[in-house]
């Protein structure tokens, strides 16, 4: 892996469900760590959901290996949410993780 290809800042975050006193679930997103990455586009495509433009462009997100990252987790990058599609460990040796993400952008 080549350090200086990780030039940006993403934060890794974990969903948590947890029940107020009335026992209504209150889902939040909880930041777990922050570290460098190299954020990429791979492809986009374009559809009408609910008589309304969407894009989806799906991303690969490169880092250094750190163990427990799980598709249920998201990646925040510059105020853009990154859904974790799959956890690539390259060449099973616990140096660099891909993380292949899904963005789906509203409106157009």
């Amino acid at each position: 892996m080549r350090i200086g290809k990780l030039r940006h800042r993403v934060t890794i975050q974990e969903y948590v469900a947890s029940r107020d006193s009335f026992g209504a679930e209150n889902p939040e997103w909880i930041d777990l760590k922050t570290v460098w990455a190299n954020v990429s586009p791979v492809s986009g495509k374009e559809y009408f959901a609910s008589q309304q433009l969407s894009a989806e462009i799906t991303t690969k997100i490169m880092m250094r290996y750190r163990p427990g990252i799980t598709p249920k987790m998201r990646v925040i990058f510059d105020d853009r949410i990154f859904e974790i599609i799959s956890v690539i460990n390259l060449e099973s040796q616990n140096i660099e993780l891909n993380l292949m993400c899904k963005e789906e952008v509203q409106g157009g």
